[in-house]
């Protein structure tokens, strides 16, 4: 029961948030979703992707172990969903960066410190931090539509996560005021995408759920299941391997709709998955957990 209501506690604030965005559109209420994305993803999450890994503290032995493991699973991740998405005639680009990346910020993060305590939100956050790098090199590249490589790393995102993980390595520190800073930009990241989120639900096709369910179904098995091997393969310690399967195995994450949605993908198939898989996540997060700790 402890498990179940940490869940619920982790992602209600997810449902609340974009219920409200869903409401405002139903209202009448102006949402200008060009200007609120544009300050979402090229100030609001680079800031927050940035102070996030430079505040964590880890072992750099177990932070090598983990990144490793991160970057195989992902790795396999990539070429099944790849395969998977040709397979099934689906759109590149719209649908092959959520199916890999997950909400691995403001789900795993909370569940993983809730879960395992400070030795947990440490690992978690190495998880983060390789997701994250991949998610705003790899999948910005594909949701934008290939071209130069220029592009990609003149993205903001790229940048503050590069930069972040080089602080991180490096053990540097930032001076209190710019912290401080940047802390409040990035806190303004989260509720934005939620509000977003649920402007975009309220724009979706009903019939286009159907899809959204059994995909994120799909996505959760592959996932988990590539997660648990590899985890077994690095011979991870058990706090380790739990929070890497519970990460890789985190929900579609808010910023594949904004990067979907700022690249003219099919934004509402891409919300349509965020949302389906956040509410399967309160049934299977409990049932990994079950049998993780």
């Amino acid at each position: 029961m402890d498990i179940v209501l940490t869940v619920l506690e982790i992602v209600a604030p997810v449902f609340i948030l974009g219920c409200i965005g869903f409401a405002w559109v139903k209202l009448g209420f102006e949402y200008r979703l060009a200007f609120v994305t544009k300050l979402s993803m090229t100030l609001g999450v680079p800031c927050l992707i940035f102070i996030s890994l430079v505040e964590t503290e880890i072992d750099p032995n177990a932070l090598t172990q983990i990144l490793l493991a991160s970057a195989v699973a992902y790795g396999a991740i990539t070429i099944a969903f790849f395969v998977i998405v040709k397979l099934l005639k689906l759109e590149t680009r719209s649908f092959l960066p959520p199916l890999i990346f997950g909400n691995t910020g403001n789900v795993g993060l909370p569940l993983a410190l809730f879960a395992f305590g400070s030795e947990g939100l440490g690992f978690a956050i190495v998880v983060f931090a390789a997701m994250a790098i991949w998610s705003f090199t790899y999948g910005v590249w594909v949701v934008s539509g290939g071209g130069s490589i220029m592009r990609v790393l003149k993205e903001p995102m790229v940048a503050a996560t590069l930069l972040g993980a080089l602080f991180m390595w490096q053990d540097w520190d930032v001076p209190t005021f710019l912290g401080n800073s940047l802390n409040l930009v990035g806190q303004m990241a989260i509720p934005l995408m939620l509000l977003t989120l649920g402007v975009a639900v309220a724009r979706l096709q009903p019939g286009r759920m159907a899809q959204a369910v059994w995909l994120s179904l799909l996505k959760a098995a592959i996932c988990i299941g590539i997660a648990a091997v590899v985890g077994r393969w690095f011979n991870l310690p058990p706090v380790a391997y739990a929070v890497l399967v519970l990460q890789v195995g985190t929900p579609v994450a808010v910023t594949s709709y904004m990067l979907a949605e700022k690249y003219g993908a099919d934004s509402d198939a891409v919300a349509g998955l965020v949302v389906a898989s956040t509410l399967l996540s309160v049934a299977i997060f409990p049932l990994a957990l079950f049998f993780l700790i």
